[in-house]
């Protein structure tokens, strides 16, 4: 398939397009140079371009939106919610049935629930709270299911909790940020983030309950605070690198660094 990839060069970007580079054609945006390791073809386009996006989805079977801004108010609603309208016109525009969306889990499951409940699912009413980045990233998200409703468009929307590399729990968020190379027992390796999009991509329409889902991208957590049942059955995504083994440290020297991602 052909796949365009909105925002593609943040940190989970490298490991989507690893999941999918064999069996797919990518066409990677971003408003960033790409990783010098990257090989493909690349256009520099920021999400909130709507004509930018509805021109470079011309031809495209897919498009998968990995884009965000967290801090600025105006340019976190213009990346996180109109981006979203951006990606939906385009699939109008285009033609183009399905979409990948992306985000925090709280922009569903927010203080309300994860302080107070458990066995938190994604099929729940949403609930973001007012954090700039949960609540524009929820409007995106409400962008995409109304336009999923009136143009029959498929939305699978992939949210993340805290996501590491399985080899080093200590990054790669801020640098003076200490974390003793423990762990949020949430928390999901990068490689296993890139193949939860690879799923979504692939994933037959059979098999899908509605043309709207919505995932929580999380390895199987024995205390059951998060529920990943759905993506593993509907989507058949399966983690590599499981929590135990996480916050046990059992992957010293990996062979699939980030330089290795392209």
């Amino acid at each position: 398939m052909n796949l365009l990839i909105l925002g593609g060069n943040g940190m989970l970007g490298p490991w989507v397009v690893r999941a999918l580079k064999n069996k797919h054609n990518i066409l990677l945006t971003d408003i960033n140079d790409p990783h010098p390791n990257y090989k493909g073809e690349f256009l520099k386009l920021s999400v909130d371009d709507t004509q930018g996006v509805i021109n470079a989805s011309k031809n495209m079977d897919m498009i998968i939106n990995l884009s965000v801004l967290r801090p600025d108010r105006k340019l976190a609603f213009d990346v996180n919610t109109m981006g979203n309208y951006s990606m939906m016109m385009a699939a109008k525009e285009n033609k183009i049935k399905r979409v990948i969306n992306t985000g925090p889990h709280y922009q569903l499951a927010g203080p309300q629930y994860e302080e107070w409940d458990h066995n938190l699912n994604p099929d729940m009413p949403p609930a973001s709270g007012t954090r700039l980045y949960a609540h524009t990233k929820a409007l995106g998200q409400e962008v995409c299911r109304l336009f999923s409703n009136y143009y029959d468009i498929q939305v699978l929307t992939l949210l993340y909790y805290n996501m590491k590399h399985h080899w080093d729990l200590s990054g790669p968020e801020a640098s003076n940020t200490v974390y003793h190379n423990d762990m949020t027992p949430y928390t999901t390796s990068w490689i296993d983030c890139g193949t939860a999009i690879k799923s979504a991509v692939e994933v037959s329409d059979d098999k899908l309950p509605s043309n709207c889902e919505t995932f929580f991208v999380l390895p199987d957590i024995p205390h059951g605070k998060f529920n990943n049942q759905k993506i593993r059955n509907i989507l058949g995504w399966k983690p590599k690198y499981h929590n135990e083994g996480l916050w046990n440290k059992e992957w010293r020297n990996p062979p699939d660094r980030l330089t290795e991602a392209f």
